[in-house]
């Protein structure tokens, strides 16, 4: 069958699902989704339609990146708008399969929003501003085909790169990407069309082509999401690259902490293979081409592009001294190019649309758009997908709608654990690769956690180098013991215990581990701390000179104290609560603790009604003789 043959297939079941003359019901059913329940709403509307003997189509779709939503339930009606419902529950699906499915009322007290658009274009919801500010390429398809029907992506325009690549020269492609401007979207920032074509050019074969879908970093699910919701553009962008370079294998690279990226993958390379989209002689021509899934432990550092080939080749995973780089000698001692999910799902587009249509977007030297998980304390959490150049304050409030409970918007942590935190005063930072280098953080693989005015800088600083110190590989001296004793050294300052000349101590140990690393692990490790002192040195200052944490998040610098006033005599959440027995009843009824038996667990804090608000945190200057049972002035 040839490529036409197949398109024209395809869209023939696209036009019956999305313009035939019965509703299509699509739901997410991606990891968000199914940890919000979205598997018994599949099931609900199942039976719905059973039960009412009526007819629907009924999807199962990735995440559009509205993940604080979830389930999101969307649907499609012939001769009238399209609705998208959020926080869908099996006990509100009739209602809506009787309301709109089958009458003609939309039930909008419960829907998101209306969705503009259609065939091939993102979902839009007007409701929420910040699609205003999206360009959408590599999520289109998002939350809108069914990640496990291949003829869905093929509908939407899928494979037809890879057919008009294999009538091209390889040089032609590499200097298409070159052209384009794109950038290795695993946080290194590398051009990959040069990478490609240092890699054409390497002597010795076989050659392989890498694609690290690892994703270890905390608070990132990007590349999980798109392999949960349109694995075939990274398919077909990996069979490009390898016909580029004259490559007949290929590796994806991923967590087995991810195992519905991994089961639909595994649907969507079978699929490809069936169709002609991979295997032997891929559509009639003369290149072939495979590619098996490697699944990995979960290690932080098989991120890194050697220590990842290392771990193919079943051993263990630690990075390697470079030259040779590794489109001269990667795996298994071959030349291979290695990229991250996003970068291998741009190339379809750039080769269906121009280079210069990608190299429009974006800025000077950060070409195209950006794909980033929003977490932390902002109103919205979840996907989004910007040009570069967009500044972290359109990031913060425009997409994320700001900080939760009006809080103070105090700083982000932009590029994963080994990224740096950036404060309001940088919140006109462009988000591109030098901007953000220069800022002292990196771009990253995308994660962004925003923090607000409870966030202590100190102990975000120690958070995140916990994490960097655990997940070392320990080949490198300067990182196995370095970060030990930056650690320790944070831990101490956040205990009560730091002294002064630690802080310029950190910047030194710092500074070792970036020079004597071989990885970008141990190069980057230092970042949050470098930042943190950067920015809030008047934290650190708290902690070591006034043996306070400014924003009472520090237990050993703090106490829980419970307000005379505010406390109802009636109530006994504290007391019952309080797993050490440290709160008991004064003479009158009010609750005190005893501060000799507070562990600091802030349990009573958590359960005190939100009415009275009793407990309150303080600093250690603020104890009064007799703490526990007096309350502070």
């Amino acid at each position: 069958m040839t490529f036409q043959e197949i398109q024209q297939k395809a869209k023939a079941e696209w036009d019956a699902l999305y313009h035939g003359q019965i509703p299509h019901i699509l739901i997410g059913t991606a990891t968000c989704g199914r940890a919000g329940g979205a598997l018994p709403v599949v099931e609900a509307f199942h039976k719905e339609m059973a039960r009412q003997g009526a007819k629907a189509n009924i999807s199962q779709v990735g995440c559009v990146g509205l993940c604080s939503f979830e389930p999101l339930v969307t649907i499609v009606k012939p001769d009238s708008f399209t609705v998208c419902y959020n926080n869908v529950t099996p006990q509100i699906v009739p209602t809506l399969v009787e309301g709109y499915v089958l009458g003609d009322d939309p039930c909008l007290d419960l829907a998101l929003g209306t969705v503009e658009g259609g065939e091939g274009e993102a979902v839009r919801i007007p409701e929420l501003m910040r699609f205003e500010h999206e360009v959408r390429l590599i999520l289109r398809n998002c939350g809108y085909i069914n990640p496990e029907d291949i003829n869905h992506y093929v509908a939407s325009g899928g494979y037809a790169s890879l057919a008009n690549a294999l009538i091209m020269k390889p040089e032609a492609i590499i200097s298409e990407i070159k052209a384009s401007g794109l950038r290795g979207r695993g946080g290194a920032g590398f051009p990959t069309g040069r990478k490609w074509e240092q890699c054409r050019q390497a002597p010795g074969q076989p050659k392989y082509v890498i694609c690290n879908a690892d994703e270890g970093d905390p608070g990132a699910f990007m590349d999980r999401v798109i392999l949960e919701s349109d694995p075939h553009q990274v398919i077909e962008g990996m069979a490009i690259a390898a016909y580029a370079l004259g490559s007949g294998n290929g590796f994806i690279y991923i967590r087995t902490e991810y195992p519905l990226a991994i089961a639909r993958l595994d649907i969507a390379l079978k699929q490809a293979k069936k169709q002609g989209f991979l295997g032997k002689g891929i559509l009639g021509s003369g290149f072939s081409f495979d590619i098996e899934i490697a699944q990995g432990a979960g290690a932080f550092v098989s991120g890194e592009s050697t220590a990842l080939m290392y771990a193919i080749e079943g051993k263990r995973s630690m990075p390697r001294p470079r030259p040779p780089h590794s489109v001269e000698a990667g795996l298994w001692g071959k030349p291979t190019v290695l990229n991250n999910v996003k970068t291998f799902a741009y190339v379809p587009l750039i080769l269906q649309r121009g280079a210069e249509w990608f190299a429009s977007i974006g800025t000077e030297s950060s070409k195209g758009t950006a794909v980033f998980a929003l977490a932390g304390k902002t109103v919205q959490t979840g996907l989004t997908e910007v040009p570069m150049g967009i500044t972290l304050n359109e990031l913060i409030y425009k997409i994320g709608g700001g900080m939760r409970n009006n809080k103070q918007f105090k700083a982000v942590q932009i590029g994963g654990p080994s990224g740096g935190c950036l404060p309001a005063e940088l919140l006109l930072t462009p988000v591109d690769f030098d901007s953000l280098r220069e800022a002292g953080a990196v771009m990253g693989s995308g994660g962004v956690i925003a923090m607000d005015e409870n966030n202590c800088m100190v102990d975000a600083a120690r958070f995140f180098l916990d994490f960097i110190q655990k997940e070392s590989c320990g080949k490198c001296s300067t990182c196995r013991i370095g970060t030990w004793h930056m650690l320790d050294i944070l831990t101490e300052i956040t205990t009560g215990k730091g002294k002064l000349e630690d802080i310029d101590f950190l910047v030194e140990l710092g500074e070792d581990i970036k020079d004597g690393s071989l990885c970008g692990l141990g190069k980057t490790a230092a970042n949050p701390v470098f930042t943190t002192i950067r920015y809030f040195r008047d934290e650190y200052m708290a902690h070591i000179v006034e043996k306070r944490c400014p924003a009472l998040v520090c237990k050993e610098l703090i106490a829980y104290y419970i307000l005379r006033e505010k406390c109802e005599r009636a109530c006994e959440h504290c007391v019952l609560t309080c797993p050490v027995k440290a709160i008991a009843s004064d003479e009158k009824g009010i609750k005190v603790i005893d501060q000799t038996k507070c562990t600091k667990c802030g349990s009573c804090e958590l359960v005190c009604p939100k009415e009275y608000n009793a407990v309150t945190r303080l600093s250690p200057s603020s104890r009064v003789p007799g703490a526990g049972t007096k309350k502070p002035e």
